[in-house]
């Protein structure tokens, strides 16, 4: 059976990362000021970053309807027999029905799995999904690991510029200023119990005490068992990720941690120093 593999770039990689792979990586949309670019093609990290210095109010949007069906006709004319897809959740955009739709109208069979959330777990999977089906390991025991993987997966972000959410229109003016002057904190969360939306965990009124409400979640949901990867993910707050990845370490010392740069559709909504923290147990 010739399989094909997609995923996008909620995974914050860029499409090239993907060809040796032998995986389709579609580029999600950014759109400043009337232009619309190819996220991880046209605007990069420190793009990103860049217009976000300059209070640039940017949107994010699917992969462009003609790349999908592009790449669908592609897969048709080379003969696959069928699609597997991880993209970017269904709470957060259509890709998911979009690819599903025009494979659909091409006559390819497609299983798109939904993660609930975007960046590293993406990733994870459909590298991971493409070794166990090559290894042969049987259809029963890679959905068994896929539902592991996602249930238990939790993403927190500490977004601290309320000014950034509110340009974007996710927190209305007033309560971005009565936010401001009480100093309130929110933690938001995102996960399968979410159903791939963004939620509140919590709000409190220092960021010392949201970084500590973040790290006791996270033991709470790790509760020692192991093979867990927590990524701190980060837009342009590299010392501060750091310091909470040695706080991460030093309060569940049996898991793994890493640093990353935030993927850029995430970031585009969080704004400036911003701190995400992704965990899921490894298979």
């Amino acid at each position: 059976m010739k399989i094909a593999y997609i995923c996008d770039t909620g995974t914050g990689r860029n499409p090239k990362y993907f060809e040796d792979k032998n995986i389709f990586c579609l580029p999600l949309q950014i759109t400043c000021d009337n232009r619309n670019y190819q996220d991880m093609e046209e605007l990069t990290n420190d793009d990103l970053l860049n217009l976000l210095k300059e209070k640039k109010v940017m949107t994010t949007s699917l992969p462009s309807i003609g790349k999908i069906d592009d790449l669908m006709e592609k897969l048709k004319e080379e003969n696959y027999d069928l699609i597997i897809a991880v993209p970017i959740c269904n709470g957060l955009s259509s890709t998911i029905s979009t690819l599903e739709a025009s494979a659909l109208n091409h006559g390819l069979n497609i299983h798109c799995v939904d993660t609930y959330v975007t960046a590293v777990v993406e990733e994870y999977l459909i590298c991971h999904i493409k070794q166990w089906i090559e290894e042969k390991i049987d259809i029963e025991t890679i959905k068994n690991n896929v539902e592991k993987i996602i249930n238990s997966c939790n993403t927190l972000i500490l977004p601290s510029d309320l000014q950034h959410l509110k340009r974007g229109g996710r927190l209305n003016s007033s309560a971005a200023l009565l936010a401001g002057l009480l100093k309130i904190v929110p933690i938001l969360k995102i996960n399968k119990d979410t159903n791939g939306k963004i939620g509140v965990l919590d709000k409190v009124r220092t960021y010392q005490k949201a970084i500590n409400k973040t790290i006791e979640t996270i033991k709470n949901d790790i509760n020692n068992q192991k093979n867990y990867l927590i990524t701190i993910a980060h837009v342009d707050c590299f010392n501060r990720a750091k310091e909470v990845e040695e706080l991460i370490q030093n309060a569940i010392p049996n898991a793994t941690t890493q640093v990353i740069k935030l993927c850029n559709v995430v970031s585009v909504h969080t704004g400036l120093n911003c701190i995400a923290i992704q965990y899921f147990q490894q298979i």
